[in-house]
């Protein structure tokens, strides 16, 4: 199985680099490569988005942070850069990785090593979502809960805890929301804000800024996540030929 990388970076001596890097590591596939951020948003943000986007921080038109923002549900980021005071910044972006300049074969292998560790994780956590549920440690110790994933309505994230809210009650685990999301399945879960997921299928009311559930919770989305989420929408909306 082949891992699709793309490379946004205003330099095309370094967009040549990382192409050099890319093309001679087997098991990578080059997909795109462009000196303007603006030219990627439409491939990062559609069903075919690469694995593994590599972004330069500093660029002209859009920068690595702004475009990354806006990408970084669909793909994971590693940004690239030569100052490396961006590196916190990036990584509460939540950036996979970072690499400063001048980026060696070396670094650039452990990066792709950790990536491809990351999706087989992912792709082994489709075995659980096939069986249709997940089971997960319960704040009573020594107790496991199995939860259907149809079941669930909506999952809030407290700190270093969870909170899984279902059809059958409540349930409090030990997990970040960002941990929780890397299993679920994503034709009907979304993340809507920092601190929410939903199960689509409980949607009944999207109006401005917010989802209404049908259980009667109001959910304000985040600027960062409200795209995605209206994206998922929009796939199911029954539009009109007509012009109005």
């Amino acid at each position: 199985m082949n891992f699709t990388c793309y490379v946004i970076d205003d330099e095309p001596e370094s967009v040549a680099l990382m192409t050099e890097y890319i093309e001679q590591t087997p098991g990578l596939e080059l997909i795109g490569a462009t000196t303007n951020p603006l030219e990627a948003l439409d491939v990062l943000t559609s069903k075919d988005a690469p694995d593994i986007t590599f972004v330069d921080v500093d660029m002209r038109q859009l920068t690595g942070m702004e475009l990354a923002g806006m990408v970084n549900l669909y793909t994971s980021i590693v940004f690239t850069t030569a100052f490396p005071e961006y590196a916190l910044q990036a990584f509460d972006r939540e950036a996979f990785d970072f690499l400063l300049k001048p980026i060696n074969y070396e670094r650039f292998l452990k990066c792709i090593q950790k990536a491809k560790r990351k999706i087989n994780k992912n792709q082994a956590n489709d075995f659980g979502q096939k069986n249709g549920f997940f089971n997960v440690k319960s704040e009573v110790k020594g107790r496991i809960i199995k939860i259907m994933f149809k079941d669930v309505i909506y999952i809030e994230g407290a700190s270093n805890y969870i909170l899984i809210y279902t059809t059958e009650g409540k349930h409090m685990t030990y997990l970040t929301i960002k941990e929780i999301e890397r299993y679920l399945p994503k034709d009907i879960f979304v993340r809507i804000h920092r601190s929410f997921i939903i199960n689509i299928d409980f949607v009944s009311v999207t109006e401005r800024a917010q989802v209404k559930l049908q259980t009667g919770e109001l959910i304000t989305m985040g600027d960062h996540y409200k795209q995605k989420f209206l994206d998922m929408m929009d796939e199911h909306l029954i539009k009109s030929d007509r012009k109005p």
